[in-house]
């Protein structure tokens, strides 16, 4: 039973790290068979696997299908986002910020501005939030968290080319910091939110416009 548990969790986690690498794409059939070759594993962890991703709303089983990665829309997008952004704020609202702390999102942020493609963009401004978000000491919350990053990773390319988009999300990053340093987490918290909020807006506009 441990070991099919292991399995599932590397298949997992093999699967989530194809999302970051933007490999998975939105309608995109997942195939058990092949998966099953290159991982070298049975079918069974794989569904169970699959099957975990689906309670996160990453994939979806459609009849006759299979497994594929869900379509985006505009529902889904307000409460993904809204989730996360109240997570965030009760994570920054119990945790300590060291000066080590502050440094690592410093430097976090430069990989941010300095990200030379879309991909690698957005994999830096989750990491960003990961270190914003990481000593909350509440498990299920990262774990939810983590989840549904993932699933916002989707709606994140939808945006990826838009540079312009990217230097407002620059900027709160940086009051963010500035916020965090002065010690004053009522206003990083209101700026966490409102980052979200001005992804969530822009994303529900290329929505409508049909991306």
């Amino acid at each position: 039973m441990q070991q099919q548990s292991s399995l599932r969790d590397s298949v997992r986690k093999h699967l989530l790290k194809k999302v970051r690498l933007g490999k998975l794409k939105i309608g995109n059939t997942i195939n058990l068979a092949a998966l099953s070759r290159e991982l070298n594993v049975s079918v069974t962890p794989i569904r169970e696997a699959l099957t975990q991703l689906q309670q996160s709303h990453i994939i979806e089983a459609v009849p006759n299908r299979g497994f594929i990665i869900a379509k985006l829309n505009s529902k889904e997008a307000h409460d993904l986002y809204d989730l996360v952004a109240n997570l965030e704020v009760l994570a920054i609202e119990n945790s300590v910020f060291e000066e080590m702390h502050i440094e690592e999102l410093k430097k976090q942020h430069a990989v941010f501005e300095n990200a030379q493609n879309a991909i690698d963009r957005i994999n830096a401004d989750m990491h960003f939030h990961f270190l914003l978000t990481k000593e909350y000491k509440n498990d299920i919350v990262q774990r939810i968290l983590s989840d549904l990053k993932a699933r916002i990773f989707f709606y994140e390319q939808a945006i990826m080319s838009d540079d312009s988009f990217y230097n407002k999300a620059d900027n709160q990053h940086e009051s963010i910091i500035s916020a965090i340093e002065d010690d004053n987490v009522p206003t990083a918290s209101l700026l966490l939110k409102m980052n979200w909020m001005l992804i969530l807006n822009y994303i529900q506009k290329k929505l409508s416009e049909g991306v």
